[in-house]
This record gives structure tokens, sequence and C-alpha cells, in this order.
């Protein structure tokens, strides 16, 4: 790397780093109302603390709910830089399993399709994801074709930690003090709910929660999560004439009341949508969870708001209380939280640039820590940690971009 001296040991200790955090199953559950929301998430917060501890970091804590924080102490003499901090996240979607990871390891990738499973014939294949071509030559991270890999968001944290380390072993380069921070329940929009800036103590931090090499960002989606529950009537079905009402059917109705063209799939850039995350029916009780995104505020109102006249319409010609929802606000736009303050996205775009990365500045078609903490007074955009189709099987990183991420943590704390 042209900015630090990343020897053939520092690369395996990145390796070995993330290949360890991804074989902890820490999947999220929005079902449920602990936090962490899944007991197993402690096992990688525990890992990570104690990891923290051992390569020398100061005042490393773990509270009651999950939340890792550390400093990297300051080695300036006089010391009048900001307290800056890196944050990721340590759970994992719950979109796809993410118990018994079984990362492979691909070096000097050659463009051709990887058969992930010799069992199964499941493959990653530059026909179907044109972006495997930029990794011709490259060591690639993939799954097994069974679960999903982690690298979001624990690219992140192997790229944070690392740079930590890295500091700590090199105090020819100076730095003023630095935060790191870890959370839970990311991936359900609560990973910042509980997080104590003022304990965090910095002026402002970034998380490592990206994608590809050069990702800027500091706009991105209001969110919401909505559940649509449907209520019906079981009885036997030899009497069921003119009794019974089926809430899978009621189910299956209400959903096409939502427009078929703003979905994920149909949608782009910064358009919003509908997504129907999960379907759960009987006879009896339907439970529709779904997601609200949009960029523009009084457009992303409008969509609550649409979904509750929907609701109740429904009521109207199925009967009062037929069905009901529940609207949670997850996140906001965390644009406007920038006014003012764009050094620090001018920080982090030089850094990127002094590592010979072009910065990709873009809006983000999600959400990050960083949304909730620049709301609560830490102003927090998003850079990339190198990761690629996420939260499913094809998901997979390539180490060199985990390691211009971690050159980019360090160029950003020695400016």
């Amino acid at each position: 790397m042209s900015a630090i001296e990343f020897n053939q040991m520092w690369k395996e200790k990145l390796l070995n780093r993330f290949l360890a955090y991804v074989k902890i199953y820490s999947t999220s559950d929005a079902e449920s109302e602990t936090t962490p929301s899944t007991s197993r998430q402690w096992d990688i917060a525990k890992y990570i603390a104690e990891e923290l501890k051992t390569i020398g970091l100061e005042d490393v804590s773990i509270d009651d709910n999950g939340y890792i924080m550390g400093y990297v102490p300051s080695n300036l003499e006089n010391d009048d830089r900001p307290t800056i901090g890196f944050i990721s996240h340590y759970d994992t979607s719950p979109d796809f399993s993410g118990e018994n990871v079984k990362p492979q390891v691909w070096e000097n990738y050659d463009g051709s399709d990887l058969v992930l499973n010799q069992t199964t014939g499941f493959t990653l294949s530059p026909s179907k994801f044109e972006s495997l071509k930029k990794y011709i030559g490259q060591t690639l991270i993939t799954t097994d074709g069974n679960t999903l890999l982690g690298a979001d968001d624990k690219a992140g944290c192997a790229e944070i930690v690392t740079a930590a380390e890295y500091l700590i072993a090199n105090p020819e380069i100076k730095h003023g003090r630095i935060a790191v921070g870890f959370t839970p329940d990311e991936e359900i929009g609560r990973g910042a709910h509980k997080f104590d800036v003022a304990k965090f103590g910095a002026e402002w931090a970034y998380t490592m929660d990206g994608s590809e090499v050069g990702e800027l960002e500091y706009e991105n989606f209001n969110a919401a999560g909505a559940v649509v529950k449907i209520h019906g009537l079981s009885v036997h079905p030899g009497y069921a004439y003119g009794k019974m009402i089926n809430a899978g059917l009621l189910a299956a109705e209400f959903i096409q009341l939502l427009p078929a063209n703003e979905t994920p799939a149909t949608t782009k850039g910064f358009d919003g949508f509908y997504h129907l995350m999960d379907i759960t029916a009987d006879i009896s009780e339907a439970k529709l969870q779904y997601i609200i995104r949009d960029h523009d505020e009084e457009k992303y109102e409008a969509r609550k708001k649409f979904l509750e006249e929907k609701v109740a319409e429904f009521n109207q010609k199925h009967g009062e209380g037929t069905a009901e929802v529940e609207i949670k606000e997850q996140y906001r736009n965390m644009k406007q939280q920038f006014e003012g303050k764009m050094h620090i996205i001018d920080l982090a775009a030089k850094a990127m640039k002094e590592a010979g990365i072009e910065p990709k500045i873009k809006a983000i078609r999600g959400g990050t820590d960083g949304a909730q903490l620049s709301y609560m007074g830490l102003p927090c955009p998003n850079i990339f940690a190198g990761g690629m189709n996420f939260h499913g099987p094809y998901e997979y990183v390539a180490l060199e971009s985990m390691e211009q991420a971690v050159e980019v943590i360090i160029n950003i704390v020695k400016a």
C-alpha cells in the first residue's frame, strides 16, 4: 500500500481476523425486544472486546446492551485535535442464514465461475454479477453457498480493529485520540438506539459499513418498519359457508393494494419503495412485515400515511378491526446534519485520494448506524468496507478492498 507499509504479516492479520468474525453466528432478530436482539450476538461482542484489550486499546468497555467502545490514545505531545471515531456493527442480516458460515478463500481470482458448493453446484459467476471482473488477480472471500458471508459488517469490524492495532504498533504515525465502537442490531434498524454518544466522546465519526471501494455516503433513506395484522375467523371447513374469514386470503388481497412498481426490485436512485419483508398467515391471523423507504422527507411521510389509508379502506370493505397497522420510525436522512460540516466529508475524500482511490460520493439506498447517530449529535458519514452482494449466499469481499479500507482509516487519523 502506498501510504503505509501493510506487509504480508498485516494482510494475514486482517484476513484471519475477518475469517474468525464471520464464523461467529450473530444474526439479529426483529421480533425480539431485547438488546442485543439475540443472545448469540454476545459471543462476537465479547470476542471483539477482549481483542481490543489484547492489542492495547485503553478504556475498553462493553455495556449491558452489547455496545463496545475503546480508544487508541493520542501520541501527540500537545494534542489539540478533536477525538474522531470509527464504528461498525457486528450483527448479520436475518434475510438469510448466518449460522455455520464456512468462508472460502480464493487467491488470484482469474475471472471465471466459482463453484462455491460442489454438492449443490452453487456458483458465483461474472455472467450474473459483472462486478466480479473488477477483482481479477485479487483474493476473494466467499460463502459456501449455504449462508451469507457477513462482510456486512464484519469486514468493517475487522478493518477498524486492524487499523487500531497498526496504529498502536507504529507510534511514528502521529494522531489524536481515536474512538472505536461496535454495535448490535444494525440490520434490524436499532443499531444506534442505545449508543451512548456522550460516553463515546468523539466530535464526529465514520461508519465503515459501505460496499464497493470508494463509496462515501452522507445521504440515506428515511426509514420506518410497518407491521400489518389481519384477523380472520377459523371454523371447520365443512361448516364454513357464510362464517369463515380466511386471514391468509385477506393478506394476499391486501398486498395487492400497494403499488407493484414501488418495490426495491422496481426502483433505483432516489426512488422510494414499500418492501414486503415477511409473511406469516393461517386462517385466523396473518402478519405482513414491511419496510418503508424514501429519501425525500415529504414523500416519506406521504408513504406512511398512504399505508394507513389502505388499512382504513380495507376495514371499510371487510369490517372494522379486520386489519391494523403499527408503524415504527427507524432512522432519518442524515444529509441535513452535515450543513456547515462538510469538512468531515472532505477529510474522508482526501484520505481516499491519498490511497489512490477515487471517492464515489452518493446516496445510500439503505441506512447505517450513522444516520441515527448523526441525529443524536454525532455526525457520522459512511465509508466503504468492501463487501459485495450483501445479505445472501452470493456475498463476497476482496481482501485487497479491506486493505484499502484500513489505509483510508489510517489516512484520516493522520490528517
